[in-house]
């Protein structure tokens, strides 16, 4: 008799699950993507670069997010470490770690005052198009006014950053032949506007603070390269989940969310960038 038993298929799957075997797939997929992107950008065309490249780079912002959160299980060290890599090269992951922890450890959510991922009014094509040089240079300027001023572990996040790039820089420029210009144009940039499509629609202004939390309930695509944090209502009631248990959890909420608050649940990222293509709005994140 071959194969396996059923049984056996089942506590492979539980073991699999357990040490995050999905997060890990995703991780070692990304890294090896960007490696070959960067050695065959030669023989790339510019658009399908810069389109492949962005995926990469919002992926790996996703990833990032994941370690945040304390996934894969295991030494924060190996967390840590699988997603410190700055591939955006503008974000220090350490800086990254202290304001996300903060927007979900705050009590008022969306409040500019206390939540760093508060709303701000965007149309659609202004976030996608403008978003990543406002954004990005928004917060170099914030940075760099907290490393002035000397606050705590700024200069220290700023320091590892550097060190970090400088190996990120070696590898793109001696090794990949890869123009600075060129990464910016068709990695971080795209990479950007995607990150920035997705955070469009997690928070929103509200008197209500049970209404300042979204989803959407997007097609496999989105839900793969966000890892799943579309499903933003769930995430927040249970941070510590790891991506893949977000659908089940969103299953069990849905019904509830659905009755108290439909409009909480849009239906994908295409129907909101159609409503909100020109016109500004609150509900942006």
């Amino acid at each position: 008799m071959t194969g396996r038993s059923p049984t056996t298929r089942s506590a492979l799957g539980a073991w699999f699950m357990r040490v995050h075997g999905p997060t890990w797939i995703v991780a070692v997929t990304i890294y090896g993507s960007w490696i070959g992107l960067t050695l065959a950008h030669a023989r790339v065309p510019l658009p399908m670069l810069a389109v492949l490249g962005g995926v990469v780079i919002a992926w790996h912002g996703s990833l990032q997010h994941e370690t945040i959160h304390g996934h894969p299980s295991g030494p924060r060290w190996l967390g840590r470490a699988l997603g410190a890599p700055p591939l955006s090269l503008w974000l220090p992951y350490e800086i990254y770690r202290d304001t996300h922890r903060r927007h979900h450890a705050t009590h008022r959510l969306a409040d500019p005052a206390h939540d760093p991922e508060a709303p701000t009014e965007q149309s659609a094509l202004g976030r996608l198009v403008l978003g990543p040089p406002r954004t990005i240079g928004a917060f170099l300027w914030s940075e760099l006014g907290a490393v002035v001023r000397g606050e705590p572990g700024h200069r220290r996040a700023w320091a590892l950053h550097a060190l970090a790039v400088a190996l990120v820089l070696l590898w793109l420029v001696v090794v990949a032949r890869l123009p600075l210009w060129k990464y910016v144009l068709a990695f971080v940039y795209p990479g950007a506007s995607l990150t920035l499509l997705r955070s469009f629609a997690e928070h929103r202004a509200d008197v209500v603070p049970e209404r300042r939390t979204t989803v959407v309930e997007a097609g496999l695509f989105f839900r793969l390269l966000f890892l799943n944090n579309n499903l933003h209502v769930a995430h927040h009631a249970a941070p510590r989940a790891p991506w893949f248990e977000l659908p089940r959890l969103w299953a069990e909420q849905r019904a509830s969310v659905a009755a108290r608050a439909p409009d909480l649940i849009h239906a994908g990222y295409s129907a909101i960038v159609r409503a909100r293509l020109l016109r500004r709005t609150d509900e942006a994140a």
